[in-house]
């Protein structure tokens, strides 16, 4: 077939880690059917260790019996370790990978959902009296959701069961859906090479062997037919900032007539890493832009307002209950206020004044705005903890209670670096298409910013939630940012 440079033969593997292809794929499983299996390993394994804790505490064979006679004991654990697996990132799909890297969230999340489930009334077994029973349900809990892991992380890393993947393209956003996949994939898939139009790339395919994309371009557009046969291909990444011309577009079609994927680097992207790369939009940006986001409709605006008032409320009253004490604190502590207000922007562009505890010294700013940085020099011994717990921002359940902000979005940015930052990362503004919120997606996943580096990374997660909002994604949010408060894995 005319057009193929730099063959590589069936079951290589590259200098740089990229696993070409090894046969056939037998079982393909996309990243959709590989989170269901875990989940439903996951389940079986609580559940399985409630049914042993009994058969200890009733010194007996598990009964299957309590399966029937008492179904809610097992959905309500069933909804509480879903609940803190979510708030522990318990199901991160990389570290799902390798047990090295999901024992940590998963043991804090089985010893949690132990510990909470053993202390519900009604809707549990009574307490035990043996110690020995006891403890066991925690035990059994860590025991099989380990083994669990260790399980799938041994199964289906294997290449059996994964997806092999041209990259058309190899450029920019080429080797950056390359190294997403090699960071944050789940395993599904495997690059076997790229392809590419551009001649000199071509003829550089064997001469750069630290360029990740240009040692496994394997061809031109023409090529792809054959190379998808050769390496069993059944997903095409299209990683292309242009518009798709006439040429290449036909010789997609002939790929979808062999029964191939065609996957934008966009999506696929998102998928990976949860937020969107507004630097390799290009000519699909209308694929990762929010044009019509659930807050444009009727309904969810009104669903999200009544859990921000439900949630401020509860919010001002747990803070009325702390106040004497942080107020007293922050008072001893330095010298000042104990509030803090400043200008942010909220939605559609209009300013307000956000509210904060002081966590700073008093005029830390002296009149102009600049950005805080980790282990902040301004910042007191009490501003600190504030900062490690989050409490400092209590007080914005008044701004959320006002209709300013939301419990959950995009978090608010001043004036002054909005417009610095509007100049110079593009689509930074459509931020601003929804109410800034207390926690968000970009906080959970980033934290706090620091930079315009850091700026750029925490617009691509907030366009990613204003996409994808919804009570769910609110309410892992919420879950991980009250795991990060406990924890304190604050500024």
């Amino acid at each position: 077939m005319p057009g193929v440079q730099a063959s590589v033969e069936p079951g290589s593997e590259s200098r740089s880690g990229i696993a070409v292809g090894r046969g056939a794929t037998a079982v393909p499983l996309p990243y959709t059917e590989r989170r269901l299996i875990l989940t439903l390993q996951d389940l079986l394994a609580v559940n399985g260790a409630l049914l042993l804790a009994l058969g200890v505490r009733a010194h007996q064979y598990p009964q299957w019996s309590w399966l029937i006679q008492q179904p809610v004991w097992f959905v309500t654990l069933s909804a509480v370790w879903l609940l803190l697996a979510y708030a522990f990132d318990a199901y991160n799909s990389h570290a799902a990978r390798h047990l090295s890297s999901s024992a940590p969230p998963v043991i804090k999340a089985g010893l949690a959902t132990a510990v909470a489930y053993m202390m519900m009334p009604y809707l549990t077994p009574s307490l035990p009296a043996s110690r020995l029973a006891l403890g066991a349900f925690p035990l059994l809990v860590i025991l099989l959701l380990l083994f669990g892991r260790a399980l799938y992380a041994l199964v289906f890393s294997r290449p059996l069961f994964r997806r092999h993947a041209l990259i058309v393209g190899a450029g920019w956003a080429g080797r950056t859906i390359a190294q997403a996949l090699e960071a944050c994939g789940d395993g599904s898939y495997g690059v076997v090479g790229f392809i590419d139009d551009d001649p000199e790339k071509l003829s550089q395919s064997d001469a750069a062997a630290d360029s990740l994309a240009s040692e496994h371009i394997l061809g031109d557009r023409y090529a792809l037919p054959e190379l998808i046969g050769r390496y069993k291909v059944s997903t095409l990444i299209l990683a292309i900032t242009h518009e798709v011309h006439g040429g290449l577009l036909q010789v997609l079609m002939d790929c979808l007539e062999l029964g191939v994927d065609i996957v934008p680097m966009p999506v696929l992207y998102e998928r990976l890493t949860g937020r969107v790369p507004v630097a390799h939009i290009g000519g699909s940006w209308s694929v990762a832009m929010p044009i019509d986001h659930p807050g444009t409709g009727a309904l969810w605006p009104l669903v999200k307002r009544l859990t921000d008032i439900v949630l401020s409320s509860i919010g001002l009253f747990c803070l009325a209950l702390v106040l004497p004490l942080i107020a007293a604190a922050i008072y001893l502590d330095s010298p000042g206020p104990v509030f803090y207000t400043q200008e942010r922007v909220g939605k559609g562009g209009r300013v307000f004044r956000v509210y904060k505890f002081r966590s700073m010294v008093q005029d830390a700013e002296k009149g102009q705005a600049v950005w805080a940085t980790r282990n902040d020099s301004r910042v007191t011994r009490v501003g600190r903890l504030l900062r490690k717990t989050h409490l400092d921002e209590f007080p914005q359940f008044l701004n959320i209670l006002r209709g300013e902000m939301s419990a959950v979005g995009p978090r608010p940015e001043r004036p002054e670096f909005v417009q610095e930052l509007a100049e110079q990362i593009p689509f930074y503004r459509v931020r601003h298409a929804v109410k800034p919120g207390m926690a968000g997606w970009g906080l959970v996943q980033q934290g706090y910013g620091s930079s315009k580096e850091d700026a750029l990374l925490k617009l691509q997660y907030d366009l990613y939630y204003i996409k994808h909002q919804s009570l769910w994604l609110d309410l892992v949010i919420l879950l991980r940012t009250i795991a990060d408060t406990l924890t304190f894995r604050g500024r």
